[in-house]
C-alpha cells in the first residue's frame, strides 16, 4: 500500500486485506492495482478507454510475468495457483468483452470476481508464518493466518475477516474468545454515530475476559505492524515510538475496521472489548484520522456494513462463530 498518498488511501475492506498480505510479488501487485483502479473510472465519467488500458495492462503482466508469479508461490501450492492463474486469464477476457459492450454492471461483477481470484492466488504465495511472536507473549493464543467470523446480531449478520499475519496476538485473542462463546449474548455498549460501535464488556465487575485457569483478567499487548517492517511493534503506539509519519499495514480507513479497545491510561490493557470504526470520509479523511497508530486494528468487516449503520447501544451479539480459519488458531503451550 506504500504507493498510495494519504488522499488516495484505500477504503475498501477487501482491498485492504489483499494489500496487507505479507508477500513479495510486484508482478501480482501490478495486476491487482490495475483491477483496483478501474473503480475510479467507473465511478467517474465511465472513461471506457482508461478502463480498457487497465485491463490490457493486467493481461500483459499476466502473460509476460506469469512464470515469475508462479515462482513466488511455494511449490506445494503451485498446482492450485496455476489453476487460479488460468481462471484470471479467462476472467480478463470476459472483462474485456464487458468493456467493449460498455456494460457497467458486467464490468463491476467481473472485476469483483477477478479481484477475489487475485486475492486467492496471493494468499497461496504466503508460505510459513512470516515471523515469531516475542517470547513475552507466547502464553497468549495466536492466529497464524486469517479467520472469517460471523456475528449474528439483533439487527442482522455481519461477516468479518481477522488478520493474524499482521496482528497474531490480537486476532488470536479474539478468535479464542469467539470459540469459547464469550461474546454470545453480549450487548453493544457504545454506539457513536460516524465514530465507533463497541462491544465485548462482560457482565459483572471485570472489564474483560477472566481466564478460568488464572482467575485473572487476560490482557494483551498493543500490537501494530508498520508498513515496511517485517513484524509488529509491541507495547508502544506510533506516537510513543516517534513514528509520526508512518502508516500501519492495517489502517482505520474502511467502514467497519475492527479495532481493539483499551483503557486510555494503559496501552497494554486490552482484553475482550473491541469496536468497529464507523469511517466517514467527510469527517475523517482516509490516512488522516486520529486513531491510526493509537489503537490496534486487526481486521475488517467484509459483509454487513449496512447492519452496523442500524446498530444502537443495547443491541446484542446473538452469537459469534468461526466460519473459516479455525485451524490457524494456535493455543499457548
Amino acid at each position: 500500500m506504500g504507493e498510495f498518498a494519504p488522499g488516495d488511501a484505500v477504503t475498501n475492506s477487501r482491498a485492504l486485506l489483499r494489500y496487507a498480505l505479507p508477500i513479495e510479488s510486484p508482478e501480482m501487485r501490478k495486476i491487482q492495482k490495475e483491477l483496483e483502479d478501474i473503480s475510479y473510472d467507473l465511478r467517474g465519467s465511465k472513461r471506457w478507454n482508461s478502463i480498457r488500458r487497465h485491463v490490457k495492462q493486467a493481461e500483459k503482466n499476466l502473460t509476460l510475468r506469469g512464470d515469475r508469479i508462479l515462482a513466488a508461490v511455494p511449490e506445494t501450492n503451485r498446482t492450485q495457483a496455476n489453476a487460479i492463474k488460468a481462471d484470471i486469464k479467462t476472467g480478463l477476457s470476459l472483462l474485456n468483452a464487458a468493456v467493449d459492450d460498455q456494460d457497467k454492471s458486467a464490468i463491476w461483477n467481473n472485476r469483483r470476481r477477478l479481484l477475489d481470484q487475485v486475492g486467492q492466488l496471493e494468499e497461496l504465495m504466503v508460505g510459513e508464518f512470516p515471523f515469531t511472536v516475542p517470547e513475552d507473549y507466547a502464553g497468549l493464543p495466536q492466529l497464524r493466518g486469517r479467520a472469517t467470523i460471523e456475528l449474528q446480531t439483533s439487527q442482522g449478520d455481519v461477516t468479518l475477516v481477522v488478520d493474524g499475519y499482521n496482528a497474531p496476538v490480537t486476532a488470536g485473542n479474539f478468535v479464542d474468545l469467539v470459540q469459547r462463546g464469550f461474546y454470545d449474548g453480549l450487548p453493544f455498549t457504545r454506539a457513536d454515530e460516524s465514530y465507533v460501535l463497541q462491544a465485548g464488556d462482560p457482565p459483572g465487575p471485570a472489564d474483560g475476559f477472566v481466564d478460568p485457569k488464572t482467575q485473572q483478567v487476560r490482557t494483551i499487548p498493543f500490537e501494530l505492524r508498520v508498513e515496511g517492517e517485517t513484524q509488529p511493534e509491541y507495547g508502544n503506539t506510533l506516537e510513543d515510538l516517534g513514528l509520526f509519519n508512518s502508516l500501519p499495514v492495517l489502517p482505520f480507513s474502511a467502514y467497519g475496521t475492527l479495532g481493539m479497545a483499551r483503557p486510555n491510561d494503559n496501552v497494554n490493557g486490552g482484553s475482550s472489548q473491541f469496536f468497529f470504526f464507523l469511517f466517514e470520509p467527510e469527517m475523517t479523511p482516509a490516512g488522516l484520522n486520529l486513531i491510526d497508530g493509537r489503537y490496534a486494528a486487526f481486521g475488517y468487516v467484509v459483509e454487513g456494513q449496512d447492519v452496523l449503520k442500524r446498530m444502537i447501544a443495547g443491541d446484542t451479539i446473538v452469537s459469534a462463530r468461526v466460519l473459516e480459519g479455525a485451524e490457524n488458531l494456535v493455543q499457548p503451550r
